[in-house]
């Protein structure tokens, strides 16, 4: 019989721990949380120290008898839920449905799930730190006051269904605060004049763009400022006066956080941050790799720590030396520098072992595990190697008064960059050239542009302008986009956020009537004062008493002054039943069309937004529709008896070669025009 109970919380970390203890242990999984605030009150005592009565949660009391009725049959029980503060909580209540000793040695912890971690973490128990339960416990009491406080009043005064979490409003009013800069910008008008000249005796073009006058930088403001330029040198000898050649170095980037994962994911894979973490936990519970069984192939995924253990370290090092020559060694020790506000609770995200490299266990990952374990991976051992150099040639051009210049650049040695095949290596060659030698014009190139309005954020962005605004933490960042995207109040246009007509609704009503909780200061002081709590340095009782006192006097001003708004709009269209006009209600999968006649009437049907173009197959309408997970697509409006269906918004010119319908889809600087039939290989490109 074991003599061990080792709880966890999910059942596949149950399976990859219990393959690396003995049978004098028996792991198994509380499945997540087993107690929580009751869903149906508030479920604190505002008179009483904000004392949280907590429940079981439903569903779960069968895994809890099972647990309890194995907790009987050991001398021994450990607690080995996730390093973080969230984990300490789960241990916590644990500990107390298991009747266990508060200052019992119960809490293991360990930031990989591998044979030497696991078995290193049972010979070492601790008792549960009270101080990161209560930092835990302070967040989960704020964020109900501020849930259960607001929601209610949403409901009252607009409709069932909406929220307005701490930091989801936050999240929310960054948005919303992008949209109107986007709306309210005006573009300014600039030109840029580029050269194509050749030397007298090179075949091989030289590039160069307008600088200044006179050596002096000036910015080209109208076409009658170029066309002056132009007509005074279109006739003269351009001469080289300067020429410098620098070497540059280029250093590697640091492993992994949770935010910088989850951001180059993004940016390279497309992968929203809900599916990166996904594919994380996978890695981090553990794979089964084929002729070494289960293990955990990255150590803990929420950090915010860019440090790494020495023997981490030891392992990249020798793997460095062995594979690319001790060249390829990063030169001196680099010291990994935490941002101020980071917990360093733990080490960055890195690979169990760099020993396992990608391409060993890839027949063991799906595509996508492969694709962030590589990530990961290369991240880790490149953040240990050498710098890439560049030579950097920048030449100084004239010709009179007006300045030109050219500049390229060359790789010298690859270093990092030879890894980490992530990065982007953009080189330019320059044709050498000398002081005083005469150019030849190719061609001269005066170019009209706008000014663009600041970008939409996409989750990657929106993560980043979270972390550096100190708005949540590592493990709040996904849930947080997911929250307002399942809300309606964002959606995703292409890979873009942009704020729905309800988001921007709820966030005037945040910003008017409470603007503590949408303050982006606000937020990260709370955050920091959670912060405080975990080290001691601060009563969480004092906390949520200094925050609420306030807010409970805003909530009553709020619950006066707001006046309910009607989100109904009328159409002239009628229903197809009774024959009274249809309206257009906000539910919560967005927009959709009802009987103005309800409840007598309860028809129903969802708008149709048409593009004003026919589909190729069939004639229809092509419209816009929307996945559950809340993506646009453009289909025919007679699916399901006709299947067309594109991601890319369709144009209103045909292919060239085919005659199908084009489709254009945006490349960061560039519009991609192509054919919506995938046989037809038809491309163009245009500048946005």
């Amino acid at each position: 019989m074991a003599k061990t109970l080792v709880i966890v919380e999910s059942p596949a970390k149950a399976k990859t721990i219990g393959k690396f203890l003995g049978r004098n242990y028996k792991v198994k999984a509380s499945v997540g949380h087993v107690r929580d605030l009751p869903k149906s009150k508030l479920g604190i005592d505002v008179e009483n120290n904000y004392i949280p009565r907590y429940i079981t949660i439903r569903g779960k009391g069968k895994v809890i008898k099972e647990l309890k009725s194995e907790a009987k049959k050991v001398d021994n029980i450990l607690l080995a839920t996730d390093p973080d503060r969230e984990g300490e909580a789960i241990s916590w209540h644990l500990a107390n449905i298991l009747s266990l000793k508060e200052n019992q040695n119960c809490r293991i912890e360990f930031n990989e799930i591998t044979s030497k971690a696991i078995k290193n973490a049972v010979k070492k128990p601790r008792p549960i730190k009270k101080k990161l339960v209560d930092a835990q416990q302070a967040r989960r009491i704020l964020d109900r006051l501020v849930g259960y406080s607001i929601s209610p009043l949403l409901w009252k005064k607009i409709r069932r269904g909406l929220s307005a979490g701490r930091v989801q409003s936050v999240a929310t009013k960054i948005i919303c605060d992008r949209e109107k800069e986007i709306l309210d910008f005006e573009p300014k008008e600039y030109w840029t004049i580029d050269l194509l000249l050749k030397t007298l005796n090179n075949s091989q073009n030289l590039e160069a763009s307008f600088y200044g006058i006179d050596g002096k930088k000036v910015d080209l403001e109208n076409s009658e400022q170029v066309n002056n330029i132009v007509n005074d040198i279109k006739d003269n000898t351009f001469k080289v006066v300067n020429v410098e050649k620098k070497l540059k170095r280029r250093k590697p980037y640091l492993p992994f956080t949770t935010s910088s994962l989850q951001q180059e994911a993004s940016n390279k894979f497309g992968y929203s941050t809900k599916k990166t973490m996904l594919l994380a936990q996978q890695l981090y519970e553990g794979i089964d790799i084929e002729g070494e069984g289960t293990v955990g192939l990255i150590t803990y995924i929420r950090t915010d720590s860019i440090r790494i253990s020495d023997e981490a370290k030891v392992e990249a090092e020798k793997y460095i030396v062995d594979e690319f020559t001790k060249k390829y060694l990063a030169k001196q020790k680099r010291k990994a520098k935490n941002k101020k506000e980071a917990q360093d609770a733990h080490e960055a995200i890195r690979p169990t072992s760099v020993l396992r490299t990608p391409l060993a266990i890839k027949d063991s990952l799906s595509n996508d595990q492969y694709n962030l374990y590589r990530l990961i991976w290369q991240r880790l051992v490149s953040s240990q190697m050498a710098d890439a150099t560049f030579n950097s040639y920048n030449v100084d051009i004239v010709n009179g008064k007006y300045y030109f210049k050219a500049k390229g650049i060359k790789q010298e040695f690859d270093g990092f960059l030879k890894v980490y095949s992530f990065a982007k290596i953009t080189e330019k060659e320059l044709p050498e050239v000398k002081i005083d030698e005469k150019l030849n014009t190719e061609e001269i190139i005066p170019k009209q542009h706008f000014t663009k309005p600041p970008a939409r954020y996409t989750e990657a962005a929106l993560v980043k302008e979270m972390e550096d605004k100190g708005i949540g933490r590592p493990s709040t960042y996904s849930p947080t986009i997911s929250t307002i995207l399942s809300r309606g109040y964002i959606e995703r246009e292409n890979k873009a956020l942009k704020p729905t007509e309800l988001g921007i609704l709820i966030n005037g009503i945040m910003e008017e009537h409470f603007t503590n909780i949408v303050d982006v200061d606000f937020t990260a002081n709370m955050e920091s004062d959670l912060d405080k709590i975990e080290e001691g340095k601060m009563s969480w009782v004092k906390v949520i008493d200094d925050f609420y006192k306030p807010f409970e006097k805003t909530l009553e001003k709020a619950e006066k002054s707001i006046e309910k708004i009607d989100l109904t709009e009328k159409t002239d269209e009628k229903c197809e039943k009774c024959g009274n006009y249809m309206v257009i209600k906000h539910g919560r999968f967005g927009k959709f069309m009802a009987c103005s006649n309800y409840p007598e009437c309860s028809f129903t049907k969802s708008i149709i937004n048409k593009t004003g173009l026919k589909c190729p197959i069939c004639n229809g309408d092509i419209v816009i529709r929307k996945t559950k997970k809340g993506r646009f697509f453009y289909g025919c409006g007679n699916y399901p008896k006709c299947n067309f269906m594109t991601w890319n918004k369709p144009i209103n010119r045909k292919c060239p070669q085919c005659d199908s319908i084009l489709v254009v889809q945006n490349k960061k600087n560039k519009n991609i025009i192509k054919c919506s039939n995938k046989e037809c290989k038809y491309k163009e490109e245009e500048e946005n």
